[in-house]
């Protein structure tokens, strides 16, 4: 695992720093060297005037001290005054440049007072020409020069937030893979490893393999289970994992959960009772009837796994697994309203509508209705044969149809709907047309907040009817 450079990389594009992924724009530079303050323009509004105004002058006192005949270069072979119009022309835009050309005019008029007849004419309107160009060219590109860094900082931005969200990746990748390390089973895996642990209450094959499954599915560090007998906790635990201490006697959260009948955490307790107990977690083993078979205790777990989903997964599969303790009580009631539906299938009905109730996850029916060419065809028995590992099926025959119930455990409406389109696709490769061509009609029944018996007479009537 890469976690601890990962980190530090995170932290530094965080705070800015140098990093090899990200490199830092150094205007510095560019804009230390003369050249570069030549050419910048995020001066002050006082600065430029003073650059407007003195350049000019310079030019002007510079003509004094070397043509003091013609101090404006007027009768030379090149106006050299004209310099500092040009200048700022090319700095500011062609309004700081009229203001130089403006300056020269001011001075050429105190140089010749009394001689204004001799208004060299051509000498001024060939520089202010050339102003006005330098300045339309320096303005030009002044607008292209902002349009590309304002560019520049969007995508320096743009740079800076992606490289953010791939180290937040990197680090959420790191964490699925830890995640998928300590997990290597999918759910429906472990409910089918949880299914037949109930035929034996009293053993502690059960509830060692209910701990392990904790361990991989909720990272517990630390934990006990043990049997509830006539509403009294058990000192002795029945299995455990990691390095545990002896039941705790009087501890609140344990009597919290046992009055409650419900999981109980730390952020549930008082302030005041949390440096009274020892646990993270409680949870009482209740099944559908509201019998309790035993009690959870979680001393250590990673601080991070202390979050809805872990407690969403320990209610699963506590649930799961102590229905299944009284699995022929939970389905003789179906049984007796419906004698055509099997044990099996009345019980599993039974325990994920309770699982629904407790945990909020749900899950699905799909009863595929087969009309009489179907059934001369035998698709029937030859869905049964695709059943998938954890799935119940129940084929129920009407006059002159029959229905295939199939119990898909923690799926929902789109669970349904990709079962129908493989479905689809097998009929299509079958015999080149759809479900519905075959005589198979498909109807879809969730487990929510009808009961067992309600969705299962559905079952029945599609047969009968």
């Amino acid at each position: 695992m890469t976690n601890g450079p990962i980190s530090g990389s995170f932290q530094q594009g965080l705070t800015g720093s140098p990093n090899p992924a990200h490199p830092v724009r150094d205007d510095s530079t560019i804009t230390g060297t003369a050249l570069g303050k030549l050419t910048s323009t995020s001066v002050s509004p006082l600065a430029a005037a003073a650059e407007i105004l003195f350049l000019p002058l310079i030019a002007v006192i510079l003509g004094f001290i070397f043509n003091p005949g013609d101090p404006l270069w007027i009768q030379a072979s090149f106006p050299w005054s004209w310099f500092a119009p040009v200048i700022l022309a090319l700095r500011y835009g062609p309004l700081a440049g009229l203001g130089g050309a403006g300056l020269l005019l001011v001075a050429w008029l105190l140089a010749n007072i009394g001689h204004y007849d001799t208004f060299p004419k051509l000498y001024f309107l060939g520089g202010l020409i050339l102003v006005m160009l330098v300045g339309e060219f320096s303005s030009l590109w002044l607008a292209r020069t902002r349009r590309a860094e304002t560019v520049q900082i969007y995508l320096d931005q743009r740079l800076e937030h992606l490289t953010r969200q791939y180290y937040l990746l990197r680090l959420s990748h790191d964490r699925l893979e830890q995640d998928l390390i300590s997990r290597p089973m999918s759910m429906r895996d472990a409910l089918l490893t949880l299914r037949g642990l109930g035929e034996n209450p009293d053993g502690a094959h059960g509830g060692d393999t209910l701990l392990r499954l904790l361990a991989q599915y909720c990272q517990l560090e630390s934990a006990s289970l043990h049997q509830v007998i006539d509403g009294e906790v058990q000192d002795r635990p029945l299995a455990t994992i990691g390095t545990t201490t002896p039941l705790a006697d009087g501890d609140p959260m344990i009597a919290q959960a046992l009055a409650s009948l419900a999981l109980c955490h730390i952020s549930q307790v008082q302030a005041e009772q949390q440096e009274r107990t020892r646990y993270l977690i409680v949870a009482p083993l209740i099944n559908l009837n509201g019998d309790v078979y035993g009690l959870l205790t979680v001393e250590d777990l990673p601080f991070f796994s202390l979050q809805d989903e872990t407690l969403q997964t320990i209610n699963l599969l506590l649930g799961y697994y102590t229905d299944g303790l009284a699995v022929h009580a939970l389905a003789a009631s179906v049984c007796e309203k419906i004698p055509l539906c099997p044990p099996e299938f009345a019980f599993e009905t039974q325990r994920l509508w309770h699982l629904r109730q407790t945990t909020g996850i749900g899950s699905i029916i799909v009863a595929l209705e087969f009309l009489p060419r179907a059934i001369d065809a035998d698709l029937p028995m030859q869905l049964m044969r695709m059943k998938r590992s954890l799935d119940e099926h129940w084929l129920c025959a009407g006059a002159g149809k029959m229905v295939l119930a199939t119990l898909m455990p923690l799926g929902d409406v789109a669970t349904a709907e990709g079962f129908l389109a493989r479905l689809e696709a097998w009929a299509q490769q079958k015999s080149e047309g759809t479900l519905a061509q075959l005589g198979i009609f498909p109807h879809i029944l969730p487990l929510h907040g009808e009961p067992p018996l309600t969705v299962l007479k559905r079952v029945q009537e599609l047969a009968d009817g």
